[in-house]
């Protein structure tokens, strides 16, 4: 069995910034894969898991290895190494999936890693689909005009909904491909049909659930409103795609409850902020968020907009949730949002958690989401 070799060295450097550290990866002894040229990266939480991010390339040396430099601020990290696509990350000895590598940088620090292969080495067996039979598809290629792109759209209708002429409450939620499937999750899904399905059949408040797929590619400017250094922000042209094209387009054809009241809004990381966003520019529209582990570093102004909307946000109810092992500055950004919005923490409709075991992933959003519902619905 071959087996690939990385090793990460952090070096010490006397007079590195404060909080800072220097980081060098270096691999040796590759061995030759797939690709013809093939290609190194490291994605991690420091740069939204892209795969093939050409700052986190690493560079043949005139010695044969590969080298990658970078300065981070102290704190926890994830990553994993890929060749370019997450198609062809490392795995287990087997092709078995393995788990995102966890770091604590506090100091200067030397780590000696082995990947012991890649997933394209073997063949891989795709998931089964796991939706509930409440899961259907509303569109597989929705127009969404503002962004001059078609989009799969999710629905979940509430299990008494072809029995009843009720009208039911609405969730739009973004990252569709996650939500609701594991066949399409590419981390796993967050199961909301299950838990939904669960809390109902033990009397719990019914609901309709919007999945709207991301842009793959463009995920990062897509759920962004402010232009960062993956490009210009289209999460402006987002936002009113929900608000003038969606809802209603679902009010119209489902038996909704569309007062603001009973509309909500939520996601998770680049979702988090957007979701934050829309509600502070639509809160006639949006009366409730759920923020889980919102990428606001990516989008520092939302803090600006949150202030300039916060008189038109005293009946909204916005739900933040993270966790002390994602990046170093998320639950202090959140809580910098939350503090403007309920400075005192008397306002009960502003609700701030911190778990110290949530991490960066499905299972930390899948764990908070009925908390999130019940909130909202209390």
């Amino acid at each position: 069995m071959r087996k690939i070799y990385f090793i990460l060295i952090f070096v010490s450097i006397c007079f590195a910034s404060e909080g800072q550290v220097k980081v060098k990866f270096e691999l040796r002894d590759i061995p030759k894969s797939k690709d013809s040229l093939p290609t190194y990266f490291v994605a991690g939480n420091f740069n939204s898991w892209k795969p093939n991010d050409t700052p986190y390339q690493f560079r043949k040396t005139n010695e044969g290895s590969y080298i990658l430099e970078k300065q981070f601020p102290t704190g926890t990290y994830e990553f994993k190494i890929t060749r370019g696509n997450w198609a062809k990350a490392e795995t287990g000895s087997k092709g078995n999936p393995r788990g995102n590598r966890s770091l604590k940088l506090n100091k200067d620090t030397l780590v000696q890693l082995t990947v012991l292969n890649w997933a394209d080495e073997f063949k891989q067996l795709p998931p089964n689909h796991t939706a509930s039979v409440n899961v259907s598809l509303l569109d597989s290629a929705f127009e969404i005009s503002q962004l001059h792109a078609k989009r799969r759209i999710w629905i979940y209708l509430p299990p008494s909904y072809t029995k009843s002429k009720n009208s039911y409450p609405v969730i739009y939620m973004h990252d569709g491909q996650n939500l609701f499937d594991e066949f399409t999750g590419g981390y796993g899904e967050w199961k909301v049909d299950e838990i939904l399905d669960q809390f109902i059949a033990n009397g719990g408040k019914e609901c309709i659930v919007i999945g709207i797929d991301h842009g793959g590619t463009e995920r990062l400017k897509e759920y962004n409103p402010y232009d960062s250094q993956y490009g210009k922000g289209k999460g402006k042209e987002y936002v009113e795609f929900l608000v003038k094209t969606l809802k209603p387009y679902i009010d119209q054809h489902y038996r909704t409850k569309p007062t603001a009241k009973n509309t909500s809004i939520a996601g998770s990381s680049m979702g988090g902020l957007i979701s934050m966003y829309a509600i502070a520019t639509y809160p006639k529209v949006f009366g409730n968020a759920g923020v889980f582990s919102p990428a606001f570093w990516l989008g520092k102004s939302i803090e600006v907009d949150t202030k300039k909307e916060l008189s038109n946000l005293g009946g909204n109810k916005i739900y933040f949730v993270a966790g002390d092992l994602e990046s170093k500055t998320m639950v202090s950004d959140m809580k910098s949002v939350y503090q403007i919005l309920n400075p005192a923490g008397a306002n009960k409709n502003i609700k701030f958690v911190a778990k110290a075991d949530g991490e960066h992933k499905e299972w930390f959003w899948t764990r908070e989401l009925l908390d999130f519902y019940k909130f909202i619905n209390n």
